[in-house]
């Protein structure tokens, strides 16, 4: 089943993408959307593997929310909140969340940055 990663922004995306070793989705929402934009970017992806990793924060809980009422079927990881944005994580914390929702990543001893 091929995934899709649901992040917030651009530096999200950036932060995780070279600590995949297989092909997968990362989608933007460039921070809150509604539940018709929402929808209009994960339909496409209806029945793959729909990672949700989005910041703890405000803005990240709200679109949590509303992934959750409009796309139950996701699955949800956190960041711990102490780290507020996933562009700011720590990647070998970022590399444990990706391997806990079963994104196979690179070198996983690396990332102590």
């Amino acid at each position: 089943m091929e995934k899709v990663i649901v992040v917030e922004g651009i530096s999200d995306k950036t932060r995780i993408a070279p600590l995949i070793a297989e092909p997968v989705t990362i989608l933007c929402t460039n921070g809150t959307v509604s539940a018709t934009r929402l929808e209009e970017m994960l339909l496409p992806f209806e029945g793959q593997d729909i990672i949700i990793l989005v910041d703890a924060d405000a803005s990240g809980d709200k679109l949590r929310k509303l992934i959750k009422r409009e796309f139950p079927e996701a699955r949800h990881f956190h960041i711990d909140r102490s780290y507020k944005e996933v562009a700011t994580t720590p990647l070998r914390k970022l590399l444990d969340v990706l391997i806990a929702a079963d994104v196979r990543v690179l070198n996983p001893v690396a990332g102590n940055d």
